[in-house]
């Protein structure tokens, strides 16, 4: 098996699913407890939460731990809005964003908010100027993503941060966290998530400094220091903890190669197979190839490469179920058979050289077979 499809989740590290287990099979004591078992699994939330901090060089009482990248999302965007609304009440985001985030938008907007959406160029990139244009004195909160998960392009956070005047700062960083290097010190709220770096699912987190004041959106017994209620999901935050800490660990050796397998696959499919268009920029995430294949349909070479046991995918998963073409690659600009033919590969230090090469063969004969048939204008 050849699995490249990492953007959408990727396969635990050993030690963190011993880790789980460990939290699920002895240490099972709800945090809120006062008993020892109870106090062992707080423990486990406490020195989980000091990883993501000084992963994300930060300070451990501003990490908030979600359900994943959605929910951090979606706290950070209505609860940014509830709090400042009486500040102002717009917001600036992209056309490339999440849907975590645009479909928040979109309900912010029903309720009277405005919603400014940036367009962006060919390489995917939002232009900073445009944000410095956007923003008013009635702008509360920008929110965009660091890494765009189809196509890998890096949006200039830094810059951004530089003209966003008296709004919040959100920066969307499921794809950027424990891959690139990454810091608090220009955002006000950060977005992470545990299954996107070898971590387990159903677990994230929402960095939120001190000037990032927020309403609660899930109300109860007032853990995560009143902002987030529900008990604690102690393994999976234990095992988010430990991928954050390998993975900060070993960040510029893997992106180092991860590099290398990208350049590998990137160069053997334009020197051998014709008419591809490149979607990824050239300086974007290292972890993410985008490339339309002209006269194919990406859904099928994804399943044609599935029985060679080839794991790709065509965009974002958690809009792979929808019907709708993808609005990253539309809002760069590519045609409806451009983006139809669009196929992502995303790579993990778990892939090998030798598999790249394989890849590109198995890819080269279903690009190939496929144009023979000619079913596609």
């Amino acid at each position: 098996m050849i699995y490249l499809d990492n953007s959408a989740t990727t396969r635990p590290y050993d030690a963190v699913i011993r880790t789980v287990g460990h939290y699920m099979e002895e240490e099972y004591g709800n945090p809120s407890s006062l008993h020892r078992m109870g106090l062992n699994s707080e423990k486990a939330v406490k020195k989980a939460r000091r990883q993501i901090a000084l992963a994300l060089n930060g300070q451990e009482k501003h990490v908030i731990f979600t359900s994943g990248g959605t929910e951090s999302d979606n706290l950070a965007i209505f609860g940014a809005a509830m709090a400042h609304n009486r500040r102002g009440n717009r917001i600036v985001t992209s056309v490339i964003e999440h849907p975590a985030v645009l479909e928040a938008c979109k309900r912010l907007e029903k309720q009277g908010y405005v919603v400014d959406y940036l367009t962006v160029d060919k390489q995917g990139t939002v232009n900073p100027e445009e944000v410095r244009n956007a923003v008013t004195d009635q702008t509360i909160l920008i929110s965009i993503m660091h890494v765009n998960n189809e196509t890998g392009a890096i949006q200039p956070i830094r810059e951004i941060a530089a003209v966003k005047g008296n709004a919040l700062l959100h920066l969307d960083c499921v794809q950027s966290f424990g891959k690139l290097p990454l810091s608090v010190d220009f955002a006000d709220l950060i977005s992470i998530s545990g299954h996107k770096i070898h971590g387990p699912k159903g677990i994230g987190a929402l960095y939120a400094s001190k000037s990032a004041r927020l309403i609660p959106q899930l109300l109860g017994g007032g853990q995560e220091d009143g902002l987030r209620s529900g008990t604690e999901n102690v393994p999976a935050i234990a095992g988010f903890g430990l991928a954050a800490e390998m993975g900060v660990a070993t960040l510029e050796a893997r992106g180092n190669y991860v590099s290398r397998l990208k350049e590998q696959l990137q160069e053997g499919i334009l020197d051998q197979i014709a008419d591809v268009i490149m979607n990824s920029p050239k300086n974007g995430s290292p972890y993410i190839l985008n490339i339309s294949f002209l006269g194919t349909r990406g859904e099928v070479l994804l399943h044609q490469l599935e029985q060679n046991g080839i794991y790709v995918s065509t965009g974002a998963a958690c809009s792979s179920n929808k019907k709708g073409k993808s609005h990253v690659l539309a809002a760069m600009g590519r045609s409806e058979k451009e983006i139809d033919g669009a196929l992502r590969f995303s790579f993990s230090e778990f892939n090998t050289l030798e598999q790249m090469d394989e890849v590109l063969d198995r890819l080269k004969a279903a690009v190939t077979q496929f144009r023979k048939l000619g079913s596609f204008r």
